[in-house]
């Protein structure tokens, strides 16, 4: 049963502005496929249906102190000409300030990482390693300097515990939580008929109705047309652009070309992590939309449906996960069935998951281990 889950939501925007556009989109993906809360990916090892919270603390990037990260890297196997590259990396770094004509004397940096720089996640990553849930039963996701907490409904009286100690921790590095930019939502089951009683609000962080991780967009009720309703405005505005360069004389081919780029990459962001959670109504939308690009010139009228380009990238998503016991999801699969006895070939060796509503079925695990089977989800 889902009591609802708090989240608190940090800055938006490319935390890895370095990185290739199309490797950041599958990293945020698998990220939102990896997190139990809202896209119950991992929800079968969880005993309770949670309410869960997230936090946000200041940017790591300006204030963690070089010493701290040093410390920390040096308790890595790593070789030691590395450990010295990287001291190197950090020393030896000063600033100015010129106001006017008048410049300031030089002071050492001894603190923040350089943005845009390859170390500069890793970095993150080393410094945030040692952050972890007072409580066993709560979890904690982290990507790029967002860092969400989760805790079960059964568990709600440990919020406050949990946020003393994360404060306790920034301290200690030299960060701050700021409760400001941290957000709480409660998520509760679509269809749940009975009075549901939210936990008691922390103080000094905000209660919201819809959450944003990492570009997507859910509401308390596990709905995802809010997200389709921003994905649809900012792609209609991206037909002005296509209508102004065609109007500069831009070829037809090149102009489905920027719009299967600019538009359809957009719409097909991270789908795998919230497709499920989409309506009738919702594709239909997106479709409509589809429809129209093809009438206006800008899409080719050969191309696939929104649906079965989401169900491309599940298939191909799901496929490479299946296929390689190293990738970073591959852990969240259920066990391997053991048989005796000769089958005919499946796409999958894997036990069925439990469908015990219609909200676990839309999560990517389950809806792709039922299609593989020939079961309809």
């Amino acid at each position: 049963m889902f009591k609802g889950v708090n989240i608190g939501h940090k800055s938006e925007g490319t935390p890895f502005p370095s990185l290739a556009v199309r490797s950041l989109a599958l990293s945020q993906t698998h990220f939102l496929l990896s997190s139990p809360i809202p896209f119950l990916i991992i929800l079968h090892n969880i005993s309770v249906s949670p309410p869960s919270f997230f936090q946000a603390s200041s940017a790591v990037w300006d204030s963690v102190r070089h010493s701290t990260v040093l410390t920390k890297m040096s308790l890595l196997d790593i070789p030691d000409n590395i450990y010295n590259w990287i001291e190197s990396f950090f020393s030896g770094h000063s600033h100015c300030t010129k106001f006017g004509n008048n410049i300031s004397h030089f002071s050492d940096i001894s603190a923040s990482i350089i943005q845009g720089s390859g170390i500069g996640p890793v970095s993150y990553v080393v410094t945030a390693s040692d952050l972890h849930p007072v409580n066993s039963a709560n979890l904690m996701t982290k990507y790029a300097d967002d860092t969400y907490l989760i805790i079960p409904a059964s568990d709600a009286n440990s919020c406050n515990s949990e946020i003393e100690h994360i404060e306790s921790w920034s301290t200690a590095n030299n960060l701050q939580l700021n409760r400001n930019k941290s957000s709480e939502i409660v998520f509760v089951r679509p269809r749940n008929r009975k009075l549901t009683i939210p936990p008691p609000a922390v103080p000094g962080i905000q209660r919201v109705e819809q959450v944003k991780m990492l570009g997507v967009t859910f509401s308390r009720k596990f709905s995802v047309s809010l997200h389709v309703d921003e994905l649809l405005t900012k792609c209609t505005q991206s037909l002005f652009a296509l209508r102004t360069l065609r109007h500069h004389g831009l070829p037809l081919d090149a102009l489905h070309t920027v719009f299967q780029a600019v538009v359809v990459n957009k719409l097909t962001y991270a789908t795998p992590a919230w497709y499920g959670f989409t309506t009738a109504a919702d594709r239909g939308r997106i479709d409509s939309f589809l429809r129209r690009s093809v009438k206006l010139g800008y899409r080719h009228v050969s191309l696939p449906s929104f649906d079965s380009m989401c169900d491309n990238a599940d298939e191909l998503l799901f496929f490479k996960i299946v296929n390689n016991s190293h990738h970073l999801l591959y852990p969240l699969l259920p066990p391997q069935r053991q048989q005796h006895y000769e089958l005919r070939e499946r796409a999958h060796n894997f036990q069925l998951t439990t469908r015990s509503s219609s909200l676990t079925d839309s999560n990517f695990f389950t809806r792709m281990l039922f299609k593989n089977t020939g079961c309809s989800s």
